[in-house]
């Protein structure tokens, strides 16, 4: 197999695995961020929005953590930034939490592909 041939290959795994995080994305957002936002009780505690959809990545990344890293997010300096995972979980059904982690989790293997992809191809 030609260098070009793997750089190829390793390409169009990352391309599918960044089609199913948008599919998530799209999910999620659909299914969990409306209803949080809509919710008084919630819709202050989704971190801060640099972008359109933000929030959507934010919420994500509170229910996919790990529940010892809450203290710290909540606690540290920069705590308004992240989406209060403790508050979102409590207002969340199982579905939501699975699907926030199925879209955390499909967006860094996709990450992890297209760097593997450039590593790669700098090989050259």
């Amino acid at each position: 197999m030609r260098h070009d041939d793997v750089v190829t290959l390793l390409f169009l795994v990352a391309l599918g695995s960044i089609i199913i995080s948008w599919i998530l994305f799209v999910m999620l957002g659909q299914i969990t961020v409306r209803k949080l936002r809509r919710n008084p009780a919630t819709k202050d505690w989704l971190g801060i929005e640099f972008l359109s959809g933000w929030d959507i990545v934010n919420v994500s990344f509170a229910l996919a953590s790990p529940r010892g890293l809450d203290d710290r997010l909540e606690n540290g300096p920069l705590a308004p930034l992240y989406a209060n995972a403790r508050v979102l979980r409590s207002h969340t059904t199982r579905l939501d939490r699975v699907l926030a982690r199925a879209h955390f989790w499909s967006l860094w293997i996709a990450l992890a592909w297209l760097c593997a992809c450039f590593i790669v191809h700098g090989l050259g």
